[in-house]
């Protein structure tokens, strides 16, 4: 009896001791269950922003002198939209940008003149629809180096004299411009032939379009022409104002005389505005794809444009254009309505209110 009473004890303590074991196994069981849950939670949570963040992108590109202005305008949706959209902004000059823009491959097309009539061609071919928005006012400063003591203004047919294609190869001294200015080399900086700014320089100069001398340092960046002017006293460029006032210090800004008034007159946003400084004075545009539309990214990104342009314009050294050009074009915007106001051709010297009066015609 004893025996069986020591065998029931042990029977009893042994089954105490699987139901402790089993307990602490389940409880064990429980805390890894648990913490795999944990992980799993973690992971959801750490994962979820990845994938419910939305391809979200516009895709912009062009002109090299519009673009601090798109730029500007970038930086600041993509703040207000706390950075759940990506906008991009490239610098291919505005022939490349519309390339690329009538390829379908961007949403938007910065551009420092009008569309051109083979652009609007290829556009057609390639079923692009698309919008044309003017932002901004701008004129085509003419630096020469701080050093160069000689130049105080300068006259189109100056201006033509050095640029024009015939001048290539003979024209290459400053002396053979001016008699009076010295038997020095004279060193030309400036875009270079996909860029909107060659091209109205050359329409408003030379009297066509891309007709130019090869034999010059030809830059999409105009920082480069920036600093090859700066670095050299016998040299001379032409670029959009904004990039003289960045760089003001480093350069020296001629004035041009007006063909009509006769005065030297130099760039400035009043000079600009009031259309004095002329003929390389002005309108800037962006040009939206209207199918890219249907994304709301875009939509939202050129509403925001339109809306803050006239305040982010004069941040970065552009001349806006007046409230009620804004509100055209905002219209413009609304409405859809697409081609281009100018019939394909550069529209050389217009005014702020030439410019008003095109869209106001094209309500």
């Amino acid at each position: 009896m004893k025996r069986i009473r020591t065998s029931e004890k042990n029977s009893k303590k042994g089954g105490k001791m699987k139901k402790i074991f089993k307990s602490a196994l389940v409880s064990a069981m429980d805390r890894k269950k648990a913490s795999l849950f944990f992980v799993l939670v973690l992971a959801i949570v750490m994962v979820k922003p990845v994938i419910a963040a939305p391809d979200r992108q516009v895709r912009i590109d062009g002109s090299s002198t519009v673009y601090p202005i798109t730029e500007a305008v970038a930086e600041e949706f993509q703040k207000a939209k706390g950075g759940q959209v990506k906008v991009t902004v490239g610098i291919s000059g505005t022939g490349g940008g519309f390339k690329k823009f009538c390829r379908g491959e961007t949403d938007i097309s910065d551009a420092s003149r009008p569309i051109l009539q083979k652009e609007i061609d290829v556009c057609k071919e390639q079923k692009i629809e698309y919008i044309e928005l003017p932002v901004a006012y701008d004129g085509l400063a003419v630096i020469v180096n701080p050093k160069n003591t000689w130049v105080s203004s300068l006259t189109v047919a100056d201006l033509k004299k050095m640029w024009e294609p015939a001048s290539q190869g003979k024209v290459t001294k400053w002396n053979q411009v001016r008699t009076a200015w010295p038997d020095a080399p004279l060193k030309l900086f400036g875009p270079g032939s996909d860029s909107g700014t060659f091209d109205y320089f050359t329409e408003a100069i030379v009297g066509k379009s891309k007709a130019c001398r090869g034999d010059f340092t030809a830059s999409e960046d105009d920082n480069v022409l920036v600093q090859g002017v700066a670095g050299d006293r016998n040299a001379l460029g032409y670029f959009g104002l904004a990039y003289y006032e960045e760089n003001r210090y480093r350069l020296k800004l001629v004035p041009i005389v007006n063909p009509a008034t006769k005065k030297e007159v130099p760039p400035s946003l009043q000079t600009v505005m009031d259309g004095t400084y002329s003929p390389l004075s002005r309108p800037l545009f962006i040009y939206v794809n209207k199918a890219s539309l249907a994304k709301p990214e875009v939509k939202e990104f050129v509403g925001y444009y339109l809306n803050n342009a006239g305040k982010l314009v004069k941040q970065v050294k552009y001349v806006p254009l007046p409230a009620n050009a804004y509100r055209l074009a905002q219209e413009r915007f609304n409405g859809l309505k697409t081609g281009s106001m100018f019939g394909g051709e550069e529209k050389v010297g217009m005014k702020i209110e030439d410019l008003l009066k095109l869209e106001g015609t094209n309500k």
